[in-house]
């Protein structure tokens, strides 16, 4: 039987996955059924609602302003069942968070969260870059770091302590550094950005201000745990979070200098669209993870 609220998930779910066939596997209805489902809502309302072409799939400008309303009738729909019915946030939450934040943070406390929310699927997308939620269907994003305007509504966590480090062989043979100044004929384990196409520069937070210092590399990588061991190598200093670092500190593979000028701390952030309401799987999901930012050691 044809429902109206049902076509209209429906309906959102394809623009925002720019697919039939992405929609309909993310709903487990057959592709056959999705089409079907839209021409219907177009016949009934007497409008045309997507563009089709044979790589994706767009709303018309009609399109579009329906898009919107579907998403806020469908948020207040979902809030207005769940506070009459009492019931406990339900469905499946899409997740993308950094691996390593995700194993550090994350992972130890998730048990937690699951028993509290027995209703709630869980799927985590472990990426560094910075996904697109609406066309990617992710519901939010953990991410550290200053991203570029991503159209999302952030609710920053915490601050991370960033180290300025290097190995032991690599510090005996260049000298430790006591300030900035002695940094001339030091060298760097360059790390590649693929935001900027370039090398990043160290940061040192000074009295007057943020200093930026472009150090010579010989060797440079896009990864950050690449980064990492060829440190641990003694091909250069190296800046990173240090909650990343615990285990060379500790073991000292690794030793902190330039203590008095610390690098930068990165922001923390979760990420979701601005264009909808938080669903309640979403809102308590955020809410966990202030908490247990506000408490980790970073």
């Amino acid at each position: 039987m044809y429902d109206r609220l049902e076509a209209m998930r429906l309906f959102v779910r394809v623009v925002e996955r720019e697919s039939f066939t992405a929609a309909a596997t993310d709903l487990n209805i057959p592709r056959s059924t999705a089409t079907d489902v839209i021409q219907r809502l177009e016949r009934d309302l007497a409008c045309r609602l997507l563009v089709r072409t044979t790589r994706h799939v767009s709303p018309t400008p009609e399109g579009e302003d329906y898009y919107h309303r579907c998403l806020s009738i469908l948020a207040d729909v979902e809030e207005a069942e769940g506070i009459l019915r009492g019931q406990e946030p339900s469905g499946l939450l899409r997740v993308s968070a950094h691996g390593t934040l995700t194993r550090t943070f994350v992972l130890p406390h998730l048990a937690e969260f699951m028993e509290r929310y027995p209703k709630i699927d869980l799927q985590l997308g472990q990426s560094d870059r910075l996904v697109d939620l609406v066309r990617e269907g992710v519901d939010c994003v953990l991410r550290a770091g200053v991203p570029e305007d991503s159209g999302m509504i952030m609710r920053k966590l915490s601050d991370i302590p960033e180290i300025t480090c290097a190995s032991p062989v690599y510090l005996e043979r260049h000298g430790i550094p006591k300030d900035l100044d002695d940094l001339e004929g030091h060298c760097m384990v360059g790390f590649h950005s693929s935001r900027t196409g370039a090398v990043m520069p160290f940061d040192f937070q000074m009295p007057d201000g943020v200093r930026e210092i472009q150090l010579p590399a010989r060797v440079v990588a896009d990864d950050a745990e690449t980064v990492h061991g060829l440190a641990v190598m003694g091909f250069g200093l190296m800046q990173a979070p240090r909650y990343r670092l615990k285990d060379y500190l500790r073991t000292g593979r690794l030793v902190e200098v330039l203590t008095d000028t610390p690098p930068t701390p990165l922001p923390l952030a979760v990420y979701y669209p601005q264009n909808r309401q938080l669903s309640p799987r979403v809102r308590v999901f955020v809410d966990w993870l202030g908490k247990i930012f506000a408490d980790a050691e970073l």
